[in-house]
């Protein structure tokens, strides 16, 4: 599966508005993720009133918890 990966920097730092990360599948589009100061944010795609949010503590949690842990090049 080959994913491909868009991003809208407005900005250099995050103010107030949200950096914009959209994700695509096989040409299909996955969702967006919205980077703010606050907070990220997952929109599925076809679904523009509900998104899904994690705070940055929630955000860090989860990943250690949750993702695959891989070496830094």
């Amino acid at each position: 599966m080959a994913h491909e990966v868009s991003v809208n920097f407005h900005q250099k730092v995050v103010l107030s508005k949200d950096i914009e990360v959209e994700v695509k599948a096989d040409g299909a589009r996955l969702g967006k993720i919205l980077i703010s100061k606050g907070n990220i944010e997952w929109v599925p795609a076809g679904n523009s009133v509900n998104k899904h949010r994690l705070s940055w503590k929630q955000f860090a949690a989860l990943m250690e918890d949750e993702g695959q842990v891989k070496k830094i090049k």
